[in-house]
């Protein structure tokens, strides 16, 4: 697992690494150093700066390239510099490097490399006057753009902006931002790398899911085992309105192709003849129905879970008070995993929340941000998520004593302590039914695993790998959920094959 700061958690254990004997002067020579050690650098090359930290690493990288023989302009925003800054502007100065201020309507066509060094990940707000003019040049300069620790104008913790520089290469100093990741910061950065120097965490950071973390929930396989070694497990779901949701979830048995040993496939009774062709080495549970829509049946619901370790509800299953009641059963009375979807979450936005407090079973929410919005009741909806997913996400876990994995371009998993990002994921899962897929892997692998946490992790891992393959074959525009079931073998058998 990779580390991730939080920008306050950076800034903390930046002051304690000076505050034990490395001085800010030496981590700022370190971090612009580093950066012209990670790039190609074709003249001629601009260095754009603000006026804090960050426009000092542009100040070592200017001198640096200017001790290399390197032609180099040094841009001001503002004429102003931190201490540190000053001390590097000088030696800038010293070496003949040229310094010139921005001048509103600026351009730096002429550049074949630009270094952006005008704000940091403490950077808040919305760029405004000569930065966000300096920007737009930046982003219009056709040259290779490299932004020292996160684009500017980039949130650090949430990835967002209203303006900020397009980045070729963005290099994080000391440790990933949550900004590296979240939000815009995928369609803003090309391709990122990180450049210790020597910052350790001064606490517990959040963690980047990487492929061999991925894999400790496909364990080897024993020849002395059988179907019950692997889980029964249960889809809860499907509406006459909505009959693709529940088939999506088992479709190319997404569970059993995810490693459940056995899956039962519950649907209202009246849609059942639509799924059975889909339902193959699964098994078929119609559910009692009226007008369409499930009905609360107590002994058929002991049957279905009877001697299941996970259960996903609330794919296509529509806003009848029927999923009210399941849902209201199932906290109450399950003992396995239960992963709360869709349709789910909206019957748990409606319901006493603290019915989650009182839950006999462990539980996975898999909001995307409007249905996270709804669970929090946000005031100002969607938007509210958007500015605080990871504190939000994190707090909802901890009041609830639930694993909150909420979707998106990078997906952010917790438990209310720990926090795991997945970046796995591509465009092409915006499309319907993608969220329904999923829900059939962590079902699969809560089959198999008691970890709540590396389970849903771990799914949302093979999730966005098998959309990223199957986008590499069908495209962004055209790729389907179906298409992202047909490529979790593939996803799952990059895993497997780490252990061999």
């Amino acid at each position: 697992m990779i580390p991730v700061l939080s920008v306050s958690l950076m800034r903390e254990s930046d002051r304690h690494t000076i505050e034990s004997g490395t001085s800010s002067r030496e981590l700022m020579r370190r971090a612009g150093e580093g950066i012209v050690a990670a790039v190609d650098w074709i003249p001629p090359v601009a260095v754009v700066c603000g006026i804090g930290n960050n426009a000092g690493d542009g100040y070592v990288i200017a001198a640096s390239l200017a001790r290399m023989g390197v032609d180099c302009d040094v841009f001001l925003v503002e004429d102003r510099f931190s201490p540190d800054g000053a001390f590097y502007a000088e030696t800038c100065r010293t070496l003949g490097v040229p310094f010139r201020m921005w001048e509103a309507g600026g351009d730096l066509t002429g550049y074949r490399t630009v270094a952006d060094c005008i704000f940091g990940t403490g950077f808040r707000g919305e760029a405004e006057g000569p930065a966000a003019d300096a920007i737009r040049a930046i982003n219009e300069s056709g040259a290779f753009v490299v932004s020292a620790d996160i684009n500017s104008g980039l949130n650090g913790d949430t990835g967002m902006a209203a303006v900020c520089v397009r980045s070729d290469l963005t290099a994080a100093i000391g440790g990933y931002k949550p900004g590296h990741f979240l939000g815009m910061a995928k369609d803003v950065i090309r391709r990122k790398i990180n450049l210790d120097i020597g910052i350790e965490p001064k606490e517990k950071p959040f963690y980047l899911m990487e492929a061999a973390d991925a894999a400790r929930a496909f364990p080897p396989r024993l020849n002395f085992s059988n179907k019950s070694t692997y889980g029964y497990v249960a889809l809860i779901g499907g509406s006459a309105q909505y009959t693709g949701a529940i088939r999506l979830a088992a479709l190319a048995n997404a569970a059993m192709r995810s490693g459940a040993g056995v899956v039962k496939v519950a649907a209202p009774a009246c849609i059942c003849p639509q799924i059975a062709p889909s339902i193959l080495e699964a098994t078929l549970f119609p559910l009692p129905d009226e007008d369409g829509a499930v009905m609360f049946d107590e002994g058929a619901m002991e049957r279905l879970l009877h001697g299941t370790k996970a259960a996903a509800f609330g794919m296509g299953i529509g806003p009848g008070k029927g999923a009210e009641r399941i849902l209201a059963y199932l906290l109450a009375e399950y003992r396995g995993t239960l992963v709360i979807d869709a349709d789910g979450l909206n019957a748990l936005a409606r319901s006493d929340a603290s019915m989650l407090e009182r839950a006999a079973c462990r539980v996975i929410l898999t909001p995307h941000n409007m249905e996270f919005a709804r669970l929090l009741h946000a005031e100002n909806g969607v938007a509210d998520v958007i500015a605080d997913p990871i504190p939000k996400a994190r707090a909802y876990a901890a009041a609830h004593g639930v694993t909150v994995l909420l979707k998106g371009p990078t997906t952010v998993v917790t438990n209310g302590d720990d926090v795991l990002l997945v970046d796995r994921g591509c465009p092409g899962m915006a499309t319907a039914g993608s969220g329904d897929v999923l829900s059939g892997v962590l079902a699969a692998i809560c089959g198999s695993i008691d970890d709540p946490l590396l389970a849903a992790a771990a799914g949302a891992w093979v999730n966005g790998r098998a959309g990223e393959l199957a986008e590499a074959e069908y495209g962004a525009v055209s790729m389907i959920a179906s298409d992202t079931a047909a490529k979790l073998p593939a996803a799952i058998r990059e895993l497997t094959d780490l252990h061999n």
